[in-house]
C-alpha cells in the first residue's frame, strides 16, 4: 500500500488535487504479516481524507463559483416539488459542518496541510457566496420551515472552526452571515428535535456578536432534559423513536449548545448540565459502537436512512472530544468508523456520474427518501468525518486496528458485559 497526492484532469477537463489511496491485496491481517500494521492508521486517515473531500468537491466548487444552482442536481420523491427551495443550503451547511473540525487544523508544509488550505480557500468563498444578499447562490435561511434546520448545520460548522471559517471573514460577511442567521427566527421550530436547531443558531450568534434569544435556548434545553428517557437516550419530543436522531441532531447539538453557554458564562447553571449530558452522551456514544457490525454494517432502523454513516455524528464527536468511555480504546472505534465508511461510499450508486451523492443507504436507493429528503440533504453523511479535527499526531491515528466490540464477541473473545447508566 502507498499513498500519494496526484493531479488528475477528469472528463470535463477540469483538474483537481486529490489524495489518493492505494490498495493492493491489502487486509488487516495481511497488514499485520507484513509488518505494516502500525501504518493502519496512517492509511485509514489517508482514505478518509480523500472520502471527505471526494464528497465535497462538487459542492464547494460549484458555490465557490456561484454555479450551486445551476450545476447541483435535486433528486427527491416523483410527488415532491418543493426541495430546490432547500436542498442548496442543506448541502453547504450539513457538508460544512462536518468538514469543519478538519478545517480547523489549518494549513501547514504536510500533503495534508496543503490540501486543506485549498478547502479553507474554498469554503470561506462559498461562505461569502451563500450569505450575499447579490450572489446568484445567495441561501434562502427564512422562507418555509426547512431553512432553519440547515441554518443550525451551517451555525455549527462557524462554532467548530472559529480560527479557520470565522476569524478571516472579511466584516462585510460576517455582518451578512449575522442577518442570514438572524433571519431563520421567524421559523417556528416543532416540539421535537426541531428546537435544538434554534439553540444552536442562538449558540453561533452568542459567540460571535455577542447577541441572542435566550428564551429559545432555554426552551431547548429544558425540553430536551425533559424528554430524557434514560440510559443516554432522549425522545424526539415527548416520546422515543428508534432511529438515529439522538446521534444525527440531538446530543451533537444539545453538547455544541451548552458548550458555548458555557464558554459565553462559566459560572453559568449550565455548566452542571454539561456534565450530565456529557455523561449520556458518552453513553450512547458506547451503544453505538456497538451496534457497527464485524463487517461494517448497521441496523436500518428509523427514518432519514439516507443521511447514510451520518447516523454515528455523535460516536465520531465524542471521539474528536477525546471523551469516548473507557471501556473504548480509540484504535477500536477508529476502525469500527473507516470499516463502515468504507463499506457504504464504495457501494455501487452512491455518487452519480458527476460526482454528486445519490439517495441511498447503500449505493443508489431512492425508495429510502423520505419527502423531505433531497440530493442536499445527504451531506449530513459528512459528520461521520468528525474525527479527522484530530490531529494525525493524535494516538486516535497512531498504530494498528484494534477490534472494535462486535468484531470480538463474533471471534469468540471473552468481553465485559455492558451495562446501562442510572441516569
Amino acid at each position: 500500500m502507498y499513498i500519494r497526492f496526484i493531479t488528475i484532469r477528469c472528463a470535463a477537463k477540469q483538474t483537481f488535487t486529490a489524495l489518493c489511496l492505494f490498495v493492493v491485496g491489502f487486509s488487516p491481517a495481511k497488514a499485520q504479516q507484513a509488518g505494516q500494521g502500525e501504518k493502519q492508521g496512517e492509511q485509514e486517515r489517508a482514505y478518509l481524507v480523500q472520502t471527505l473531500t471526494r464528497i465535497a468537491d462538487p459542492v464547494l466548487n460549484a458555490l465557490s463559483k456561484n454555479q450551486l444552482r445551476v450545476q447541483m442536481p435535486v433528486e427527491a420523491a416523483p410527488n415532491v416539488k418543493d426541495r430546490p427551495s432547500f436542498t442548496y443550503l442543506e448541502a453547504f451547511g450539513r457538508l460544512l459542518s462536518g468538514m469543519a473540525p478538519w478545517l480547523e487544523l489549518g494549513p501547514d508544509n504536510t500533503p495534508e496541510g496543503k490540501l486543506r488550505k485549498k478547502y479553507i480557500d474554498l469554503a470561506l468563498q462559498c461562505i461569502r457566496n451563500a450569505v450575499d444578499p447579490a450572489s446568484a447562490d445567495f441561501m434562502n435561511f427564512k422562507s418555509g420551515a426547512q431553512p432553519l434546520v440547515d441554518a443550525a448545520f451551517f451555525a455549527e460548522a462557524l462554532l467548530r472552526a472559529p480560527n479557520q471559517l470565522w476569524k478571516p471573514l472579511d466584516e462585510a460577511t460576517k455582518q451578512n452571515v449575522f442577518k442570514a442567521l438572524q433571519s431563520s427566527r421567524v421559523i417556528k421550530p416543532g416540539n421535537n428535535n426541531w428546537v435544538l436547531f434554534s439553540s444552536t443558531v442562538e449558540a453561533a450568534l452568542l459567540t460571535y456578536e455577542g447577541n441572542y434569544e435566550r428564551a429559545k435556548v432555554d426552551t431547548a434545553v429544558s425540553k430536551l432534559m425533559s424528554w430524557y428517557k434514560g440510559d443516554g437516550a432522549y425522545g424526539d419530543g415527548a416520546e422515543f423513536h428508534w432511529d438515529y436522531y439522538n446521534s444525527f441532531v440531538m446530543h451533537p447539538m444539545l453538547l455544541e449548545t451548552l458548550d458555548a453557554l458555557v464558554k459565553h458564562d462559566p459560572q453559568s447553571p449550565y455548566a452542571k448540565l454539561w456534565g450530565e449530558e456529557l455523561r449520556r452522551a458518552q453513553r450512547y456514544a458506547a451503544v453505538q459502537e456497538r451496534l457497527i457490525s464485524p463487517e461494517g454494517t448497521y441496523p436500518p432502523l428509523g427514518r432519514s436512512l439516507a443521511y447514510r454513516y451520518g447516523a454515528f455524528h455523535l460516536l465520531s464527536k465524542i471521539a474528536l472530544m477525546e471523551a469516548l468511555p473507557k471501556e473504548l480504546e480509540p484504535r477500536q472505534v477508529r476502525a469500527a468508523l473507516y470499516t463502515m465508511i468504507k463499506r457504504q461510499t464504495e457501494a455501487p450508486g452512491t455518487f452519480d456520474a458527476k460526482g454528486w451523492l445519490q439517495i441511498g443507504l447503500y449505493g443508489h436507493q431512492p425508495g429510502i427518501g423520505e419527502n423531505y429528503i433531497s440530493t442536499g440533504s445527504l451531506y449530513l453523511c459528512s459528520e461521520a468525518f468528525l474525527v479527522l479535527g484530530l490531529p494525525a499526531s493524535n494516538p486516535f491515528w497512531l498504530g494498528a486496528d484494534l477490534p472494535w466490540t462486535t468484531v470480538k464477541i463474533w471471534k469468540g473473545e471473552d468481553i465485559q458485559t455492558d451495562h446501562a447508566i442510572s441516569h
